[in-house]
């Protein structure tokens, strides 16, 4: 279907009376830092789907709201199933605001499928723009914010994590992760042997919160101090891969291949990866591959 058709199709039916899908920042920590609009919709939209009804129920008490909607639950287990009865809602003419526990839904939380499933049948949707632990903690942490990366929660397990970390050695715009506080340590130390101990970070915890805290150091001390143990809502910042100075020594091409081998990835990729990184042609680190296998 042409771009034309998509639109005209939207407009069919908004004009039918097709509902709007909302999807609303709730606050990360204070329920002040809520904004005007969604306290509206809160109190005017016909239909709310909240990944904790329990927390829902706490914000709009905090904020003097009294939501006329009816509340459905919405979150990881239950999304697709929820997703398909939200959108014959919308279908139907009915407003639904989508609200997780904090930040904006859709990232690392639920809200993609419906998004996507309401672009698809041309529901209008709309943002209810505010906080964000991403952007905060991008913004605290003192790394650099001209680039930067989410890349939400690392793998739980230990081995799936290594080789995405692996994955994200090179990478030279600041990387912004959610964790989750019983898996900090852990987390950190990965980071740490993937990234180089020396590598600045941030952790920020509990952000707009009474208790909010954020340290920063290299990434083998923030380790060691996560140790300890740590609570509340995490977030980590870790600056990028610092510019390559550039191989040409066979053998420390070689290793260099090798050492992306260690980390998981396959030889005829590393080999890809060091030349791109260098500057060089394939065949020239390929041949010093060969060499030192000899």
């Amino acid at each position: 279907m042409t771009g034309n058709g998509t639109q005209e199709q939207a407009a069919d039916r908004a004009a039918a009376g097709t509902g709007t899908l909302l999807l609303g920042a709730a606050p990360i920590g204070r329920p002040d830092d809520a904004s005007p609009r969604l306290r509206a919709a809160l109190a005017e939209t016909p239909i709310i789907a909240a990944e904790d009804t329990r927390r829902l129920r706490r914000l709009t008490s905090d904020l003097g709201v009294e939501p006329v909607a009816r509340v459905v639950s919405y979150y990881d287990q239950n999304e697709k199933a929820r997703a398909e009865e939200l959108l014959g809602e919308l279908l139907a003419g009915r407003d639904v605001l989508v609200i997780t526990d904090a930040g904006m839904p859709g990232v690392s939380d639920p809200g993609y499928r419906l998004v996507v499933a309401a672009v698809a049948a041309g529901v209008p949707v709309s943002v209810l723009p505010g906080p964000s632990a991403v952007t905060t903690a991008l913004i605290v942490s003192g790394l650099p914010t001209d680039r930067f990366t989410f890349e939400g929660f690392p793998p739980r397990k230990q081995g799936e994590r290594a080789r995405r970390l692996a994955e994200l050695a090179a990478e030279p715009r600041t990387m912004v992760f959610f964790e989750a506080p019983h898996r900090l340590a852990a987390t950190l130390g990965a980071m740490a042997e993937a990234f180089g101990a020396d590598r600045p970070a941030a952790v920020c915890r509990e952000l707009t919160k009474t208790y909010e805290e954020v340290r920063r150091g290299p990434l083998g001390e923030l380790a060691a101090w996560a140790e300890e143990g740590v609570r509340g809502e995490i977030t980590v910042v870790v600056g990028g891969a610092p510019a390559p100075e550039g191989l040409s020594d066979p053998a420390d091409l070689a290793a260099a291949v090798a050492a992306r081998e260690a980390a998981g990835t396959p030889r005829k990729q590393a080999i890809t990866e060091i030349a791109k990184e260098n500057g060089l042609p394939k065949r020239v680190v390929y041949d010093a591959v060969v060499a030192a296998r000899a």
